[in-house]
């Protein structure tokens, strides 16, 4: 996917609040915020990351800079394995009108050294949030790869995929009834924007979220039944 039909396709599909959280990755995120510039679309600095437990987790920020700090985080755990495009794919990094501008030489689909506990820190240190991915999913979901939540995490919200209900998710794990949650939809192509998690937020930003995931002021938030 390319920044300008990121956006036109959020805009189009009436989604007005976006992260960009590319698997260990955060190289295209500054992309796709260019491309939201003059916009009502605000692009959220984000990476899903693989934990040495393979649990994918969600991280997201408030700003780039935040983003950066934690990529050099990451960089540093990563295995040093150069990535294989016949087999694993491209990674492509390209600018706001979706150039090219190089491709990522070391291997991004694979886990970091960092526990669970050691990205909660980490992120929570540098004023992120962490959300668990897919929590239902049994290739990298939380629960069915470790199938427990710590109390040390300080964790605010879960995130189940679109193949799940909320319903559903609380019946087959119940301690997501213990939390908010999102869905997200695991954007990979253009066709696949869900736009079913609904915000009540004062105005766009991590900070919202996190009023919302705690239902502070009026802030909250919902996953819309889909038709």
């Amino acid at each position: 996917m390319i920044p300008p039909l990121i956006v036109q396709t959020a805009i189009e599909k009436h989604i007005d609040l976006i992260a960009i959280t590319d698997h260990n990755k955060s190289a295209n995120v500054a992309a796709v915020q260019k491309a939201a510039q003059g916009t009502n679309l605000t692009v959220l600095p984000g990476m899903e990351v693989q934990s040495r437990e393979e649990v994918h987790l969600l991280t997201l920020f408030e700003t780039l800079q935040e983003l950066e700090a934690w990529q050099k985080e990451v960089d540093a755990s990563l295995p040093q394995l150069p990535n294989e495009p016949d087999f694993f794919g491209e990674q492509f990094v390209v600018d706001e009108t979706g150039e090219f501008v190089r491709s990522e030489p070391r291997l991004l689909l694979t886990s970091t050294g960092f526990s669970i506990d050691e990205i909660f820190e980490s992120v929570n240190a540098l004023g992120g949030i962490v959300i668990p991915a897919h929590v239902e999913r049994f290739s990298f979901g939380l629960f069915p790869t470790l199938g427990l939540i710590s109390e040390n995490w300080n964790l605010i919200a879960l995130e189940i995929s679109r193949q799940i209900t909320p319903q559903r998710a609380r019946e087959m794990f119940p301690a997501t009834r213990n939390y908010p949650l999102i869905q997200n939809g695991d954007v990979h192509r253009l066709g696949d924007f869900l736009g079913a998690t609904v915000f009540t937020l004062a105005s766009p930003s991590l900070l919202e979220i996190r009023l919302a995931f705690n239902k502070i002021d009026g802030r909250e938030v919902c996953i819309e039944t889909r038709k």
